[in-house]
């Protein structure tokens, strides 16, 4: 069979046809002609399974998907392409900034809680006698009479209230979900 014929016979371009002979697609007789049979199980054996599809001009749409189809390749082909689109995008984002590694994010909100815990626990130590001497002041400005208040009575009275807030904000869950 010349190029011609079997270009005619596969449905292929005769350029394509030219391109699988060059390829080592096509199986030839001894004087250059085509075996189409042999050349038509060789291509469908060396051919993508897409390139087929495309060549012959269908689509896939409504078939059965059998032994000879390649409509699953083509549906797995169709979802490893969306799937490292969806992959590169979520590395673009992750560079810009606009995606965190959720363990980080978890691990950050972990220690500034624990920071902010930390620095109320301490809080009334730091403040029990600036505040004892202000109230000792502004109550003798009021009465005119000397009243002293304990820091240290200040001092746990501050720490319990802080302890039961902080015993309530404990409570608190924060879900990166």
């Amino acid at each position: 069979m010349s190029e011609r014929a079997y270009a005619a016979h596969s449905g292929l371009s005769r350029g394509a046809v030219q391109k699988a002979r060059k390829n080592g697609r096509l199986v030839l007789f001894a004087d250059g002609s085509i075996n189409a049979a042999a050349s038509d199980t060789r291509r469908g054996v060396m051919t993508d399974p897409d390139q087929q599809m495309r060549s012959r001009g269908s689509t896939g749409d409504g078939a059965v998907s059998g032994p000879g189809d390649s409509t699953s390749y083509l549906k797995a082909r169709t979802a490893l392409t969306v799937y490292q689109a969806q992959e590169r995008q979520l590395s673009i984002q992750k560079k810009k900034g606009v995606l965190v590694d959720r363990a980080r994010a978890e691990t950050l909100v972990f220690r500034l809680a624990r920071q902010e815990r930390d620095t109320w626990v301490t809080w009334p130590t730091r403040v029990a006698a600036l505040m004892a001497a202000q109230l000792s002041a502004e109550m003798e400005k009021a009465s005119g009479v000397p009243v002293t208040i304990e820091t240290a009575i200040l001092q746990r009275v501050l720490e319990t209230h802080v302890r039961e807030q902080l015993d309530a904000l404990a409570d608190l869950r924060v879900s990166l979900a």
